[in-house]
């Protein structure tokens, strides 16, 4: 039961890590009957399979944030590694002596329950407090993530214009597929150009994207009513 709080990725946000295999070989067609040759593989044209999050931590502006961020927030980063280690130390000894009860039947049902519900408590703080200290950056990912999720769109624009695609899907919901279809690097060549390099301290009043939607919503939503009222 320790706190196991992972300081931020070293991968995005969240929704950007890796997911699916670069590629999956498409199974092997019969061989034509008398040919003694495997028939030539079709590729239809005008497709192309590609994997965002596979493109996007390749990126070199988010592997040059990522490893900028580590120097930009070093202090933060560390102090909160240096307090992990403290809960740690204060929970472990609670954790282990509540295990050591438990198996040895020296404590009620009901003191154990009543133990490990503090326990939890003190691991759930721990946990809030480690997220706000790394609270900036937290944000800091936030904000490099939107830009190259940004730029990776008009990246792929781009790649479908210079190469003629009308179909573009994502590399895990194919069954299978061949390599000719994967586009991923050049995509990756286009978004490369497209951003060489992204800022990793957000601007002062930055707000996520979710964050911006939903206050438009809100804003949305209520201005009918201030109209009403007026």
């Amino acid at each position: 039961m320790k706190i196991t709080h992972r300081l931020p990725m070293a991968a995005v946000l969240l929704s950007l890590l890796p997911v699916a295999a670069f590629a999956q070989a498409a199974p092997a067609a019969a061989p034509a009957a008398g040919s003694g040759q495997m028939p030539p593989k079709q590729v239809l044209p005008g497709i192309g399979i590609v994997s965002r999050d596979d493109v996007i931590v390749a990126s070199n502006a988010f592997r040059n944030a990522q490893s900028e961020r580590q120097i930009v927030y070093k202090n933060q980063i560390a102090m909160a590694e240096a307090r992990r280690k403290q809960l740690n130390a204060l929970i472990e000894p609670l954790v282990a002596k509540y295990q050591e009860d438990q198996r040895s039947g020296s404590a009620s049902a009901a003191d154990l329950q009543q133990r490990a519900a503090s326990i939890q408590a003190q691991q759930n703080a721990g946990v809030q407090e480690l997220q706000g200290m790394l609270a900036p950056v937290a944000r800091s990912e936030a904000y490099v993530s939107e830009q190259v999720i940004d730029a990776f769109s008009k990246a792929l624009v781009a790649t479908m214009d210079k190469r003629g695609l009308t179909l573009i899907m994502p590399s895990q919901s194919p069954l299978a597929f061949n390599n000719a279809y994967v586009i991923n690097a050049a995509v990756l060549a286009e978004l490369n150009t497209i951003l060489p390099r992204v800022a990793v301290v957000p601007p002062e009043g930055w707000r996520p994207r979710a964050e911006r939607e939903a206050a438009a919503a809100q804003q949305a939503q209520s201005a009918p009513a201030a109209r009403r009222g007026n």
